[in-house]
């Protein structure tokens, strides 16, 4: 399928080209401010679908939503007509498009350029009226809040909110992409108007609160829930603005004669995780928790783990190495110690169900020995 791109070098444009360069059955050409508009004709002759991205939405001359927005449309639509086939076409209008405003009536107007040459060429039209976008790659300081805020707080540089309550809402780019290519498949045939789901409503300062949290985390290693949702992408969204001299920070290491001790990643529901060494003959834990669950995974070296039961006194015994990835659960009520049996030190990951509380440790001396 040869795909046409106009705006290619924008925001959306740059997400959706990558993606579609992942599909081995997709050409992809572009149309960018750069071009000639005299090479339209052209480029949509080749073209057996159009992704129409290219726009304008914050001009130094409001004269300039016109040209960018309803000109660039027509001349669009004329070369789809020039061209003597019904060649499908995608188009990203605005929900501002409903709205009495300059830009607003800009959009709606290269809508109805393109209704009107859907219905003389049979061309089929998809109008996306998206609210605001958020994502890798949205330039900052331009018309994103989302962007400019994650931009200067992984810089450490002020950000200005007028009305920390005010509402928007907002979709998500790979939601946005996804959406785009079901309809380059023919999955949305017959809806002329498309909406991108799921789609999240949030207050400014609610988003400016999550993206300084995220900062936070990498001084109290404490994850905001980032696997799911609207704080999934919102955090991916504001780790693709970190600078790269700051893709990497330090955690704290704790070390004694035994080995060291270093914890990567606290959650709030989920525990902690970290990892620790041991050296050769070097025997750690010998305690026991009432309510604490831990895993274990030697990932170097040779363990031996014991278990004793606090009542019954039953002993159980078990060895496990870097070589096989075994986990090893520590069971509430029994005493537990791991000591590094082999040659070479011992390195283990270690989660644990909460985060460790120093006034609530649940964590009581036991040598098995004793």
């Amino acid at each position: 399928m040869n795909v046409l791109i106009t705006g290619a070098d924008g925001f959306i444009g740059k997400n959706l080209v990558v993606h579609l360069q992942e599909l081995s059955n997709v050409v992809i050409d572009t149309f960018t401010r750069n071009d000639d508009i005299a090479a339209l004709p052209g480029k949509v002759a080749k073209a057996d679908f159009v992704f129409h991205l290219a726009g304008i939405n914050r001009p130094q001359d409001p004269l300039e939503f016109t040209t960018g927005n309803v000109d660039l449309t027509r001349a669009l639509a004329d070369a789809v007509r020039a061209s003597g086939r019904a060649v499908p076409l995608l188009y990203t209008s605005s929900t501002q498009a409903a709205l009495d405003n300059v830009y607003g009536a800009s959009k709606r107007g290269a809508e109805q350029v393109l209704e009107a040459m859907a219905e003389a060429t049979g061309s089929a039209v998809y109008l996306f009226r998206l609210p605001n976008v958020f994502g890798k790659w949205a330039r900052p300081n331009y018309n994103s809040a989302v962007a400019t805020f994650c931009h200067n707080i992984a810089r450490d540089l002020p950000i200005q909110i007028n009305d920390r309550s005010a509402r928007i809402n907002l979709v998500y780019i790979d939601d946005v992409v996804r959406s785009f290519l079901q309809v380059m498949r023919g999955e949305h045939a017959g809806q002329p108007v498309i909406d991108v789901a799921p789609q999240y409503n949030a207050s400014v300062g609610e988003i400016a609160d999550h993206l300084e949290a995220f900062k936070a985390s990498r001084g109290s290693l404490i994850t905001e829930p980032v696997g799911t949702g609207f704080v999934r992408a919102l955090y991916s969204t504001y780790v693709s603005y970190l600078p790269e001299d700051r893709f990497t920070y330090e955690v704290p290491k704790y070390g004694d004669e035994r080995g060291v001790f270093v914890e990567m990643l606290k959650t709030r529901e989920s525990g902690q995780f970290s990892y620790f060494t041991a050296h050769p003959g070097v025997t750690r834990g010998g305690h026991y928790h009432h309510t604490k669950t831990e895993k274990f995974l030697v990932i170097k070296g040779t363990a031996n783990f014991r278990f004793r039961h606090m009542v019954s006194g039953e002993l159980y015994e078990l060895q496990t190495s870097g070589d096989k990835p075994v986990i090893v659960e520590t069971v509430p009520g029994w005493t537990h110690d791991i000591t590094n049996i082999g040659d070479e030190e011992m390195v283990v990951m270690l989660w644990a169900n909460e985060i460790f509380d120093r006034e609530l440790p649940d964590t009581y001396a036991k040598p098995l020995n004793a």
